[in-house]
């Protein structure tokens, strides 16, 4: 193959993969001061403690659901891999979630995004060790949190199922944006206008592309949750996802 044909695929790849320092949405490697590393190391270890026992309960309980166990992980791992470039430098790419959250709860989901952030940072330099208390705060504890707020919420109020699961997937995505751009704020207050400035200028940033990229999210939640609906019916029913009209149907 002629070189002039390399180039685009190798500027492609970098563009792709290498870690941005500030505004990609995981925080790489040394970027964050060591008491911020530290801090959300401290914040994010009893979310995995407790996701640790739910998880051994669970399997112990109810076997059955290993698969789907590693489905909501590979399902996280994937679309949280695929970094979108956005302006000025910066990177968006969905969280992937809000799926596991509806199956298993917060505090699963928190253990497997969390994993699945540990091995972004070894395979495929996305994020970093020292920064991953900080990624997994935002992703793999404040995502699942928001999503299963909004799962709970949208079917109290009678929304659809399949409307509350678009919703808790593509608001678990903006509000895994909006805690980065906090732990950034926080760490880097900008010296005009303190942490709200510097807040508005990482969340604008960010904005752009992560709205339609929640949209998206959302929609390929809503595709996967209704293929499990459709053949995995009794695990479902097991960890009680579904209420009684939906099993019904």
């Amino acid at each position: 193959m002629n070189i002039s044909f390399k180039k685009p695929i190798y500027f492609l790849a970098l563009l792709l993969l290498v870690p941005k320092p500030a505004f990609a949405m995981h925080i790489m490697e040394g970027f964050l001061p060591a008491e911020w590393a530290v801090f959300w190391w401290l914040v994010t270890l009893p979310f995995l403690i407790i996701g640790l026992k739910k998880i051994s309960n669970l399997i112990k309980d109810y076997s059955e659901t290993k698969l789907l166990l590693g489905l909501s992980g590979a399902f996280a791992f994937v679309l949280s891999a695929l970094k979108i470039p956005s302006v000025t430098g910066s990177c968006s790419h969905p969280t992937g979630v809000g799926l596991g959250t509806i199956l298993f709860g917060p505090f699963v989901m928190s253990v497997l995004g969390s994993i699945v952030l540990l091995f972004q940072s070894l395979l495929l330099a996305h994020g970093g060790l020292t920064t991953l208390g900080a990624n997994a705060f935002s992703m793999a504890v404040a995502g699942p949190f928001i999503a299963y707020g909004v799962f709970k919420g949208a079917q109290k109020i009678g929304l659809t199922f399949t409307f509350a699961v678009f919703l808790a997937a593509s608001l678990a995505d903006l509000g895994t944006y909006v805690i980065t751009s906090i732990q950034l704020a926080l760490a880097f207050p900008s010296e005009v206008g303190g942490i709200f400035a510097s807040f508005v200028k990482f969340a604008s940033v960010f904005a752009i592309t992560q709205i339609p990229l929640a949209i998206v999210e959302g929609l390929l939640s809503v595709m996967v949750m209704n293929f499990l609906v459709k053949y995995n019916v009794n695990e479902l029913k097991l960890l009680q996802v579904l209420n009684k009209t939906q099993e019904a149907k």
